[in-house]
Parts: structure tokens; sequence; C-alpha cells
């Protein structure tokens, strides 16, 4: 068996395993919205168990492993591919060993520049590529600029979501949902999708 079908077997594993272990499992989770954490622990569902641990894990692995997967598809180097694996694995273990149990508004300051300059380097390099882009290629450019602004949009307002439990003159009041959030975040994904969708139309003709 080749390195493409590898790739795309463990692609179509780590698809599977983020739908069935990570969103539809996540329905079920919402059942349980209205328990108290005594009588979620006395489900299947126990926060210290296997399961939650594997569900909790379900999209972050999953995702690297289909990284993988696509790069191997591809025929991409094997030193990139572990290159990628390994890093992104060693990422993922390093924030979730953080012993970080106190908000430090100052790394949230920090981060949100570092996105917001991000957003404006991405639209820099985007504009110098799009010059030389016609057709589905300029319109899956298109739709990938507005993924852009969904996603800066939504990490935005996740910010003040996020963020305003720990002010003091907003922490006693009742939680607004997030459902604005996550439009921009499914639009943002959406316009990617449809861009690179798009963008590909050309090489597959």
């Amino acid at each position: 068996m080749n390195k493409e079908k590898i790739g795309l077997i463990i692609f179509a594993i780590s698809a599977v395993h983020m739908i069935v272990l990570g969103w539809l499992s996540s329905w079920w989770i919402m059942a349980l919205r209205d328990l108290t954490l005594a009588q979620i622990n006395e489900t299947i569902w126990v926060t210290d168990g296997a399961l939650f641990l594997l569900w909790a894990l379900s999209i972050p692995l999953g995702a690297l492993f289909a990284g993988v997967g696509i790069l191997l598809y591809t025929g991409s180097k094997g030193s990139r591919i572990w290159l990628f694996g390994i890093g992104v694995f060693l990422i993922i273990l390093l924030v979730q060993l953080l012993p970080i149990r106190t908000h430090y508004p100052p790394i949230f300051g920090i981060g949100g520049g570092l996105i917001l300059a991000s957003f404006l380097g991405i639209l820099w390099y985007w504009a110098k590529k799009c010059t030389i882009l016609e057709g589905d290629a300029k319109t899956g450019a298109d739709f990938q600029l507005a993924g852009y602004v969904f996603f800066l949009i939504a990490m935005w307002y996740l910010c003040g979501e996020l963020g305003g439990q720990f002010w003091e003159a907003f922490s006693t009041g009742a939680p607004d949902s997030p459902v604005s959030i996550m439009i921009y975040l499914v639009l943002g994904w959406l316009f990617h999708f449809l861009g690179h969708y798009k963008s590909t139309q050309t090489t597959l003709k």
C-alpha cells in the first residue's frame, strides 16, 4: 500500500472519529446540561473517566491525525510530516498541561494583539497573491477573505464572552448566549471551505 492510500485511510478514520466521538457525542453530553456535577458523575460521562477524556481530546487529536493523513495523501516529504505531527502534538500536550489556574488579563491582551497582527499580515499577503489569480482561483480567494474576516469577528466577541466573567461589574449578570459567536465561526469555516473548493477548480479542470 502506497503512502497516498495510507494517508487517505488515516484521514478517513480521523474524520469518522471526530464526527462520532466529537460532534455526535456532544449532542449526548448536551442532554445532561441541566444536571449537577454530582449527577453527571453518576452517568457514563463521569468527568474523570476514560470516556470523558476521549471526548475532550477527540477534536484536538482527530484534527492532528487528519492533518498527518492529508500530508501523506499529498505526498509531502517524510521530514515535513514528522515535524508537523510531533510539533502539533507537543503544542497540544504543553497547552493541556500548563498549570494555569489564575486569570492573567495581559496574556489575553498580548494574544489579541498577535491575532490582530496576524490577521492584517494575512490580508496583506492575500492581496499580493490575489493580484495574480484569475477565474475560480480568484473567487476562491474572495471566499477565503470572507472567512478570515468572520474568524476575526468571532475571536473579538469570544474574547468578550470569556473575559466578562472576570469583571466584577459583569460577573453577577446572566451569561449571554454565544449563538452570535457560533454563527461567525460557522461562516468563517464555511467560507474557507468554499475558498479552497473554488480555488482548486482551476487545477482540476
